[in-house]
C-alpha cells in the first residue's frame, strides 16, 4: 500500500512538474523573442549546403531568416553568414536591424550561420532580388568566408562551373550533428534549439556573464594550443582569441585559401553586375577578425600565448585585406570598412564574453551598423526599383544550372536534421 502511494505521488509530481515547466515555457515565448534565444535546426540541401528546417523555425520568418516576417519589399537586403545574423546577440541588436534604426529604411536580414560567398550569392539572385530592394549588402567575414567559398565549390557539385583546380574531395558540411555524443549531448542539443526556458536557465542572466569571464581569463588552459587572451585593465579590456584555426583560413600560402578568394571575387563580381542590370546599389561590408580589432595588444607581443601565432595570423589577414580592398576598388564595388571604428571603441566590450565564441556581442554589432550607416550615406542610390529583377547572362546561367540539377535530383537530400555545432554556427 505504501509503494503504490508512493508511485501516485510521485507520478502527480512529476506531472506537475512537466505542466508548469510547458506552462512557463508558453509564458516565456509569449514575452520574449524565441529568434534570441534557441538555435536553427539545419536540413542539408544539394545548392547551400544546409537550409532552415521547416519544423524548427521558432521566432523566425517563413524562408528561416531572422526577421518578424518575410515583406513585400525591403529597402536595404543584408545577407551573410552569422555576424549578419547576430549570434550571441539579440535580434534587435543586430548590425542589420540597427542599421534599419540608423537609416530609418526597412532593412531586411538574410544572415545565416555557416553561410559563405556561394551561398550569399545564390540567396541574393533567387530571394533579395525579388524584395526589390534598393541596396543590397553583403557581410564578409574575413575570418572563414575564403575558405567556405572554397569548400562549397568542391563540396557541392552545384557550383562545378566555378571550380578552377582539379576536382578533389572536400567536405562542406559544417552543420552535420557530431558522432558519438550521447544522449545527455543530445537532449542539451535539442533544448537549445527548442527551450527558452533552457536557454535562460543555463545560458543566460548573471551566472552565465561570470562564467564567460572566468573562461576568458583562463582561455589558455581551457583551450591549450589553440586559445589565448590578453588583459588590460586600465583600458577595460579583457578578451579570448583563437588564432591557430583562424590563420588556417587565411594563409596567403594556401592553395584551398587562394582558390577560395578567387571564387569569392568572381561571384562579387557576377553580383554586382547583376545588381547594375536591376538598378540595385550593391555594397560589401568587411567584416575583420577579432584579433585584427585588438592587434596592438596582441602583435609582437611574446608574453602571450600563441604570440608567433598571432603574429602570422595578422600578417597574413592584412595581405588578405589589402586584396580584397584592391579587388573591390578595381571593380567599382563600394565597401564599408568597420575595423577603425571597431579599434577606436575597443574599450566597449564588443565582443561576446566567453572564450567558446569570437562573434560579437551588441556592442560590436552596433558599431559595425555605424560604419555601414556611414558608408550608406556616401553611395548614391539611383533609379526606379518597383520592377522585376532582371536576369543577365550570368544570372541565366545560374538558374539554368539550378533547374538541371533538379532534374537529376531532389533539392534536398534524405531529410536527416542537421544539428549545428555550436548555436548558429559558433565561429572561431
Amino acid at each position: 500500500m505504501k509503494t503504490k502511494k508512493y508511485v501516485i505521488n510521485l507520478s502527480l509530481f512529476l506531472l506537475s512538474t512537466a505542466i508548469s515547466l510547458l506552462l512557463a515555457e508558453f509564458a516565456a515565448r509569449q514575452v520574449l523573442n524565441p529568434s534570441d534565444y534557441l538555435g536553427v535546426g539545419m536540413v542539408s540541401d544539394d545548392i547551400l549546403g544546409a537550409v532552415p528546417s521547416k519544423t524548427a523555425k521558432a521566432g523566425f520568418d517563413a524562408w528561416g531568416f531572422r526577421n518578424p516576417d518575410v515583406p513585400k519589399s525591403a529597402d536595404i537586403v543584408a545577407v551573410g553568414d552569422s555576424h549578419t545574423f547576430g549570434n550571441t546577440a539579440r535580434m534587435s541588436e543586430s548590425w542589420p536591424y540597427v542599421l534599419a534604426q540608423l537609416s530609418g529604411k526597412h532593412v531586411y536580414n538574410m544572415g545565416m550561420g555557416g553561410y559563405g560567398p556561394n551561398q550569399y550569392f545564390y540567396l541574393s539572385t533567387t530571394k533579395a532580388l525579388t524584395l526589390k530592394p534598393r541596396m543590397i549588402v553583403w557581410g564578409l567575414y574575413m575570418g572563414d568566408d575564403f575558405e567556405n567559398a572554397y569548400t562549397i565549390t568542391y563540396g557541392l557539385d552545384h557550383w562545378a562551373y566555378l571550380r578552377g583546380q582539379p576536382v578533389s574531395k572536400v567536405d562542406f558540411d559544417i552543420w552535420e550533428k557530431p558522432q558519438s555524443t550521447g544522449w545527455f549531448k543530445n537532449a542539451r542539443v535539442w533544448l537549445s534549439e527548442h527551450s527558452i526556458l533552457y536557454q535562460l536557465t543555463f545560458h543566460g542572466g548573471w551566472g552565465g556573464r561570470v562564467q564567460g569571464e572566468m573562461q576568458i581569463r583562463n582561455a589558455a588552459q581551457l583551450y591549450p594550443g589553440e586559445a589565448t587572451s590578453v588583459s588590460v585593465p586600465e583600458k577595460n579590456i579583457l578578451e579570448a582569441f583563437r588564432p591557430k584555426g583562424m590563420l588556417s583560413r587565411l594563409d596567403q600560402q594556401s592553395p584551398a585559401v587562394q582558390e577560395g578568394m578567387r571564387i569569392t571575387f568572381e561571384l562579387l563580381k557576377q553580383m554586382n553586375a547583376i545588381c547594375q542590370q536591376n538598378h540595385v546599389q550593391f555594397m560589401v561590408v568587411v567584416i575583420p577578425i577579432k584579433e585584427a580589432v585588438f592587434s596592438g595588444y596582441l602583435e609582437h607581443n611574446p608574453k602571450l600565448p600563441l604570440s608567433e601565432v598571432l603574429d602570422r595570423l595578422l600578417e597574413n589577414e592584412r595581405l588578405a585585406r589589402a586584396k580584397t580592398f584592391k579587388f573591390l576598388g578595381d571593380s567599382g564595388i563600394a565597401y564599408a570598412d568597420p575595423l577603425p571604428a571597431l579599434r577606436n571603441a575597443a574599450e566597449r566590450q564588443l565582443y561576446a564574453r566567453t572564450a567558446a565564441d569570437m562573434h560579437p556581442g551588441k556592442n560590436g554589432y552596433k558599431v559595425i551598423a555605424e560604419a555601414v550607416f556611414e558608408a550608406y550615406k556616401k553611395v548614391p542610390i539611383t533609379g526606379s526599383l518597383n520592377i522585376a529583377p532582371r536576369a543577365d547572362s550570368t544570372n541565366a546561367r545560374l538558374h539554368a544550372h539550378a533547374n538541371k540539377a533538379h532534374m537529376q535530383r531532389s533539392r534536398f537530400q534524405n531529410p536527416d536534421v542537421a544539428e549545428e555545432r555550436q548555436r548558429i554556427g559558433a565561429a572561431n
